[in-house]
């Protein structure tokens, strides 16, 4: 063999290969940092490509997707002036939300994922709804606080405001899902499938009596710390027992004439002046109106547990029917005084912690005094909306007057305030001077309103509201007159 040419090399037997990396791969995609996810995101919110192609570090998926729960948290805080408490087990009972957003996520981009997956999809969806949830939290804030331009805070206008909002947040987030999802008809099913978890998110929010923020009634204050009702089986048995002396108590009218019975109706407990006006009211009508004793006056407050029957709709109920028992149904009138918190929907609030208290509605009160038999009826109306409960109560043998109208709220129904604006001018007032409902509604009217422009009510004109049945008209005109000259 000649010499120049050399013959391979075997590998000896104790030669140890060195380890080698595998060489990177395009399936494996880069880290970004938190400033590129969170522009990637807000550029999504404004329908633009977020250019961020890149999996989300664990504790990167965990902040990005809590921070803006925390700021919806911070925003629910701002609505309460003054000291509040946390609890902490409401908010994680909205949680759910964002599982079922990762499902339809999951859904939307399967088959087709980008590089990252599922966690870079939920980074960018939270980021891209960010904007108009923010916008959503303001225009809630606002609304709470009474900082909202006039234009706004009314109904119309606030509901404009928080349907485009939400237009908004549904148009970012399914343009960004169409970019990443793997088949159309998938994208079909989840742009209306996440319009349905938004409305149930709105709708659970708006129907929950329990909030994140609750005023702290413990906090230290110059202010003496509020009785609280405290639940014992002596309570449940004392007020039944309160009950029955009430009802038993009930006198029947004087013969030949038109009397008058009264059921004055206080549900909230947690702000005095419903106590103070509940009591003016159910005074008022024993005095100027020859109803003593013949006025059922059910309230919610832990200082009167002991002495007046709660105000719930059972009781509400049973009431009417006792007073219908006692009364000429046919000749003489109730008077029916509400006061409470009022809910857009019309609902009249209820509470008495640690007592559940069913919201009323007018149609449950309208059931209750039909099934009663009680033909003339006036219904007063002390809460914000109240314009809502007109229509289901009014017809000929009817008067119906409310504190607002269906799309206003009234006013003076705060803790500082001794009387509503309502009650104070109509019945604190103004039926100190007359016995007619239609004259003292006509002067208390213009009072209110100038007395909501001096305060500074920001949401527009409370616009008081009557409807008066032509059949109950002569009736009270009569009582009017003889009440008048029997006090001379």
């Amino acid at each position: 063999m000649p010499e120049d040419i050399i013959a391979p090399q075997q590998p000896s037997e104790n030669t140890e290969e060195a380890p080698t990396s595998p060489p990177p791969t395009q399936d494996t995609p880069p880290r970004a940092s938190l400033l590129h996810w969170l522009v990637g995101g807000l550029r999504a919110s404004l329908l633009l490509e977020p250019r961020v192609d890149a999996r989300p570090a664990p504790w990167q998926l965990l902040l990005l997707v809590l921070l803006p729960e925390l700021v919806w948290t911070g925003l629910a805080r701002l609505e309460i002036a003054g000291p509040a408490r946390l609890y902490e087990t409401v908010g994680l009972n909205t949680l759910w939300v964002l599982g079922v957003l990762a499902w339809l996520g999951w859904f939307a981009l399967s088959g087709r994922a980008r590089g990252g997956g599922l966690a870079r999809w939920f980074v960018l969806a939270a980021w891209a709804m960010f904007p108009a949830n923010l916008a959503l939290g303001m225009l809630a804030l606002g609304y709470t606080r009474g900082w909202l331009p006039s234009a706004i805070a009314t109904s119309p206008g606030y509901w404009v405001v928080f349907g485009l909002g939400c237009a908004w947040m549904v148009l970012a987030l399914v343009r960004f899902t169409a970019r990443e999802a793997g088949a159309r008809w998938r994208l079909a099913i989840f742009a209306p499938a996440f319009v349905a978890l938004l409305t149930l998110t709105f709708w659970q929010s708006l129907n929950t009596q329990d909030r994140m923020w609750q005023p702290d009634a413990t906090s230290a204050s110059t202010q003496p710390e509020r009785p609280r009702m405290q639940l014992t089986q002596e309570l449940f048995e004392e007020q039944q027992a309160l009950w029955e002396r009430t009802v038993a108590a009930l006198p029947a009218g004087k013969p030949g004439q038109t009397n008058v019975y009264g059921l004055v109706f206080a549900p909230y407990a947690s702000e005095d002046v419903f106590l103070r006006e509940s009591n003016m009211v159910t005074q008022l009508l024993e005095e100027r109106f020859d109803a003593k004793g013949r006025v059922i006056h059910l309230m919610n407050h832990a200082t009167t547990a002991e002495t007046l029957p709660w105000a719930t709709p059972l009781n509400l109920q049973r009431a009417i029917a006792a007073l219908a028992e006692r009364m000429d149904r046919e000749n003489d009138v109730l008077i029916v005084y509400l006061t409470s918190h009022g809910a857009r929907d019309h609902q009249l609030a209820a509470a008495h912690w640690p007592l559940a208290v069913p919201w009323l509605t007018p149609e449950e009160l309208r059931e209750a005094l039909d099934e009663a038999g009680i033909r003339h009826r006036v219904v007063a109306v002390s809460a914000c909306y109240s314009g809502g409960w007109i229509e289901p109560l009014a017809n000929e043998n009817t008067l119906v007057m409310t504190a607002a109208d269906a799309t206003h709220t009234s006013y003076g129904c705060g803790r500082l305030s001794e009387l509503t604006f309502f009650g104070r001018a109509m019945f604190n007032e103004e039926l100190r001077k007359t016995r007619s409902f239609e004259t003292a509604f006509a002067a208390a009217v213009p009072l209110i309103k100038q007395r909501e422009i001096e305060a500074g009510k920001e949401d527009g004109f409370s616009n008081p509201q009557i409807r008066v049945g032509e059949k109950i008209r002569p009736l009270l005109d009569q009582l009017a007159q003889r009440l008048d000259a029997a006090s001379k």
